[in-house]
């Protein structure tokens, strides 16, 4: 694979001694960044999927190889990043774009003994990610709520996602449980070649803004103590 270090100097401030060969591993026989942009069309909305599509996340970032995350579509294109640089478990982390504009600001809120991760963009959307503690029917799963809007209570309403983790994988659920989004541990094509569990396969549903689903799951790595 070649990368073309003029593309990667103008769009993305990483570090030179990058290594293409990780890159690899994850996305063969795909660039590592998109030639050309969309920026100028006119969309409804640039993040809503229209089929099914799938995502890549990295949780590690490009920046001299720091603390963060790099989220790929499928066809290897950098789409999103988090760049954390020498910190862990930040309390206030951005969600960009391949060019650095910030999609979703995400800050670490404390109540009481307890802990939450909220996140905002500039259209006013607005989420809590926070762990659910009532005892969950599901065998080896456990549960954490995603309300939506500036009314983030912690009485009985219901929240408008959930998160359901069972071991490594987990999903991101509705309030009427209809699937918005699965993400489990990339599998190689390669036979033998494992990607670690530093690599992660979101497949988000038809209909949904990706860049909320990939807020929710950065919120939720944050609140795991996994970025």
């Amino acid at each position: 694979m070649q990368i073309n270090s003029r593309t990667i100097e103008t769009k993305v401030p990483i570090n030179r001694t990058f290594s293409a060969k990780n890159m690899v591993k994850i996305h063969p026989d795909d660039k590592a960044f998109p030639e050309d942009s969309d920026v100028g069309k006119d969309k409804v909305s640039p993040y809503l999927t229209t089929d099914k599509e799938s995502f890549t996340i990295w949780m590690r970032s490009l920046v001299f190889h720091s603390k963060g995350c790099t989220v790929y579509d499928s066809k290897g294109s950098l789409i999103y990043r988090v760049d954390n640089y020498n910190s862990k478990s930040c309390s206030e982390v951005y969600l960009m774009d391949l060019y650095g504009k910030v999609l979703f600001t995400l800050r670490q809120k404390k109540l009481r003994l307890f802990k939450s991760w909220e996140g905002y963009n500039s259209t006013g959307t607005r989420f809590r990610v926070s762990k659910n503690f009532k005892i969950s029917s599901r065998d080896s799963s456990s549960s954490y709520n995603v309300v939506m809007g500036s009314r983030q209570t912690d009485g009985d309403q219901p929240s408008c996602y959930k998160i359901v983790n069972r071991r490594s994988d987990f999903t991101i659920e509705d309030g009427s449980g209809r699937l918005m989004a699965q993400v489990q541990k990339k599998q190689s094509d390669i036979k033998g070649l494992d990607l670690g569990k530093d690599v992660l396969t979101t497949m988000v549903e038809p209909q949904v803004d990706h860049s909320l689903i990939m807020g929710i799951v950065i919120a939720y790595s944050l609140l795991k103590c996994k970025l």
